[in-house]
């Protein structure tokens, strides 16, 4: 009756977990791992704003930019990287002529 139910990725999860293990990926660089990509999905989640991530992550934002210099993450370099691969993508649209877009 109390027992806690598993979140709905749980199974996806333990499957990754695993493949890293039987790769032999250390502890410490798995969970460095997880903690650069679940910081940066929360960053793009709010475009890129480190004042708003902190709140969806609760964690401070100070504690946030301190979290992204020691996993030497340069989000600011991913986010002009993305703003430059939407920008392409809408310069190819508007280049095509309407016959090629249908």
């Amino acid at each position: 009756m109390g027992e806690k139910q598993p979140y709905p990725t749980s199974a996806q999860l333990d499957a990754i977990v695993l493949q890293m293990y039987r790769a032999g990926i250390v502890y410490s660089e798995a969970v460095r791992e997880f903690k650069k990509k679940f910081i940066l999905t929360a960053l793009q989640d709010v475009n890129w704003n480190e004042t708003k991530a902190a709140p969806t992550l609760r964690i401070h934002r100070n504690t946030l930019a301190r979290t992204l210099r020691e996993l030497d993450l340069n989000f600011r370099a991913l986010r002009k990287a993305e703003l430059a691969l939407c920008a392409g993508r809408i310069f190819e649209r508007r280049r095509r002529s309407p016959a090629e877009i249908n």
